[in-house]
């Protein structure tokens, strides 16, 4: 089953956490995400402007050097492009993959957020696609709309890609999404190895 992390170092230390501690303890659970494996890592810090993005990338990209570990950049072609990053994950809203694909290098990941069997569908030319909500999830506000597994299977069936399935995952549910034809997971909380943020020293 396909890993990806998806990173969020303000919940992982903290929303008072500063920039410099927040990125300590991201990196550090990067590296022990690394070590154990994990296929993806999808940096996703959609707050920070692109020289400090770009700075986190870089680290991360050094951190995964000589692993199996695959980095994609959240929606920042721009970024993923100048720091030498595996891929980038696209938002379901925005640039055509087919537009995004033009000025890549051969090899270069691309992959997108669906939410919906149309939108699988018009994902074509993607290396993988995430979907979600499928599971009510801390990350969404309470009473969001969530696919169910019905909802994944119906992306699964509509998307030429793997499918990862992403929001509220955890590992009880693990072999209902890939019954529902799921090639693996993404997450947040899926990957936090506490639930409370790392003080401040």
């Amino acid at each position: 089953m396909i890993r990806c992390l998806v990173t969020d170092r303000r919940r992982l230390a903290g929303a008072g956490a500063s920039f410099d501690h927040a990125r300590r303890i991201l990196l550090a659970q990067l590296e022990t995400s690394v070590d154990g494996g994990v296929d993806f890592i999808q940096v996703r810090e959609r707050d920070l402007e692109a020289g400090q993005l770009a700075t986190l990338v870089e680290a991360v990209l050094s951190l995964a050097r000589g692993t199996t570990s695959r980095i994609v950049v959240n929606d920042r072609l721009d970024v993923a492009l100048a720091c030498g990053a595996d891929g980038v994950h696209l938002r379901a809203d925005s640039i055509p993959t087919a537009d995004a694909r033009r000025i890549v290098p051969n090899g270069f990941l691309i992959g997108r957020s669906v939410h919906s069997s149309g939108e699988a569908s018009a994902a074509e030319g993607t290396d993988y696609v995430i979907a979600g909500t499928v599971f009510p999830s801390r990350s969404k506000a309470a009473g969001a709309a969530v696919l169910g597994l019905e909802g994944l299977r119906a992306i699964v069936r509509a998307s030429r890609a793997p499918v990862l399935a992403i929001g509220g995952v955890t590992a009880d549910r693990f072999d209902d999404v890939a019954a529902a034809g799921a090639a693996g997971v993404a997450g947040i909380g899926l990957f936090l190895p506490f639930d409370s943020p790392t003080p401040a020293p």
